[in-house]
């Protein structure tokens, strides 16, 4: 008896999703959004106007994008992601669709229904595609666990009320509490 296969998906199916189903596409493995809760916005919104305020004080070259954002981690089908944030500073691999390759720094914001996501398959993902920073938010732990995939130094764990420094900025640091007060 022949095994079922399991199915591939491509970025045409991701495409091809009803206007308002959102998804992202790992290794051709789909998986489903559920929309997220107002603090998990909040922070977005906060992070991003802290992030493009220090690139726009430094005339920096670096772009800060929201979600929904395109990443096309591999420049492949089978690879399609849309961080939380996305801060990309080689604007060669920006394009209307969104970004092609790897973004220098993601932020991911776990969401309750699967904070594994984040912490194991979008974690390897992202090293291996070249990421250079990587910050889980966890907002029911108010911990962020930093990974500077960069200089290959371990993961650092700080919670809300530290200052969380940013590994592609030597002096910038941020605090996730002044960011929600």
């Amino acid at each position: 008896m022949a095994l079922a296969q399991e199915r591939t998906y491509t970025t045409d199916d991701i495409y091809a999703l009803p206007d308002g189903q959102r998804a992202e596409l790992i290794d051709g493995q789909m998986y489903m959004m559920a929309p997220p809760m107002r603090l998990h916005q909040k922070l977005i919104t906060e992070f991003v106007s802290a992030i493009h305020q220090y690139i726009k004080n430094h005339n920096g070259d670096c772009e800060v994008y929201p979600a929904p954002f395109a990443v096309f981690l591999n420049k492949d089908d089978r690879n399609y992601v849309e961080p939380d944030i996305s801060v990309i500073c080689d604007k060669s691999k920006l394009d209307e669709r969104g970004c092609n390759g790897a973004p220098d720094w993601i932020i991911e914001i776990t969401s309750p229904s699967n904070p594994e996501n984040d912490y194991n398959i979008k974690l390897f993902k992202y090293r291996t595609a070249g990421v250079r920073e990587y910050w889980i938010v966890n907002p029911h732990t108010q911990t962020v666990t930093v990974f500077d995939f960069e200089k290959g130094k371990k993961s650092n764990q700080y919670n809300f009320n530290d200052k969380v420094p940013v590994c592609i900025y030597e002096d910038l640091n941020i605090t996730i509490s002044d960011l929600l007060s």
